[in-house]
C-alpha cells in the first residue's frame, strides 16, 4: 500500500469514527470554583491541595444544585402566587 492511501485510509477511519469519540458535555456547575477554593485552602493546610481541590469540587458542585433548586421553588412560587390576567370583555 503507497503512503497516499495510506493516508488516506486513516484520514478515513478517523472521520468516521471521530463522533463517538466526542466527550459528553460536563455538567459539573460549582466544581471549577470550589476545587480552586479546596486546592487553595488545601496546599495551605499542610500541603493536601489536591485532596483540597477534590472536597472543594463537591462542596462547589453540592452548593450550586441546592441554589439551583431554591431558585426554581422560588420562581414556582412567584408563578403561583402572580393573579392570572382579567378576561376583558368583547366589545
Amino acid at each position: 500500500m503507497t503512503f497516499r492511501k495510506s493516508a488516506l485510509a486513516s484520514l478515513v477511519a478517523l472521520s468516521v469514527g471521530a463522533p463517538f469519540l466526542a466527550p459528553a458535555p460536563a455538567l459539573a456547575v460549582g466544581c471549577v470554583s470550589g476545587a480552586l477554593a479546596g486546592g487553595v485552602a488545601g496546599h495551605y493546610a499542610g500541603h493536601h491541595a489536591l485532596a483540597g481541590a477534590v472536597g472543594g469540587c463537591i462542596v462547589g458542585h453540592h452548593m450550586a444544585v441546592v441554589a439551583k433548586r431554591k431558585q426554581a421553588a422560588a420562581a414556582a412560587a412567584r408563578m403561583q402566587a402572580t393573579p392570572a390576567p382579567a378576561a376583558t370583555p368583547a366589545n
